[in-house]
């Protein structure tokens, strides 16, 4: 099982961006996914998370402002961020719950 993440970079308070990830190797639309996040000196948190019926669930740090979709045809778990805020600044993973596989991990910064 692989995951691959993308679409980190660099945003301005205020601003949006969309991560994705890619799972190859297992009955994707089988799977609850999520998306976590880490930043400098505090623990990996879970941020939102999307089971196979499309059940969502978040952080109360990101209600309201974070969508996460899936896509069962691609493959692939969607983490849409609007209203982004300084304190949104980390690496955030996707993860096939349940499982030990992780995605390698993408750097959002949030500049305010």
């Amino acid at each position: 099982v692989q995951l691959q993440a993308s679409g980190g970079g660099l945003a301005q308070a205020g601003g949006s961006l969309r991560l994705s990830c890619k799972v190859s190797g297992s009955i994707f639309r089988l799977n609850t996914m999520g998306w976590y996040r880490q930043s400098p000196g505090n623990e990996r948190e879970l941020v939102a998370s999307i089971t196979s019926n499309h059940t969502t669930a978040y952080a109360d740090s990101v209600k309201g402002r974070f969508t996460i979709y899936r896509d069962n045809v691609r493959r692939t778990v969607y983490l849409q961020m609007n209203s982004l805020k300084p304190e949104d600044t980390a690496v955030y993973y996707c993860k096939q719950m349940g499982t030990r596989y992780w995605g390698q991990g993408t750097l959002v910064t949030v500049s305010s």
